[in-house]
């Protein structure tokens, strides 16, 4: 891969970043312990009737499974960024071979090569 394209995906690294930090802002708050970890906010439901606290509470149970992807997402990204920094993006973890640009275009956090998925 060339300094352009690396360039390229470091952008779309960097924008996929911010989406799922604002994504996830919309309903957790960021927790630095451990590291890059987030917290679901739970409602508060203090004075409302007993069906609007079930609402929150199962809003807030359905968010959970949400928050924990959006965070295996965002810790993809952070390691492709940091891999950028280091020198080793694009390779494969498994085999050690380059990703195909193609592959890092569509998922540009991905680790492993096609034949290694």
């Amino acid at each position: 891969m060339n300094k352009k394209q690396i360039e390229e995906l470091k952008k779309k690294l960097e924008e996929n970043k911010a989406s799922l930090e604002k994504a996830l802002g919309s309903f957790a708050k960021k927790d630095n312990v451990p590291e890059g970890d987030w917290e679901t906010v739970f409602p508060k439901v203090e004075g409302s009737n007993m069906e609007e606290k079930a609402d929150e509470v199962e809003e807030y149970s359905t968010l959970l499974p949400v928050e924990h992807a959006l965070e295996i997402k965002l810790k993809n990204i952070n390691d492709a960024l940091e891999k950028i920094k280091k020198g080793t993006y694009g390779k494969c973890e498994k085999c050690g071979k380059e990703i195909s640009h193609k592959k890092l275009l569509i998922t540009p956090e991905t680790k492993k090569c096609k034949n290694c998925v």
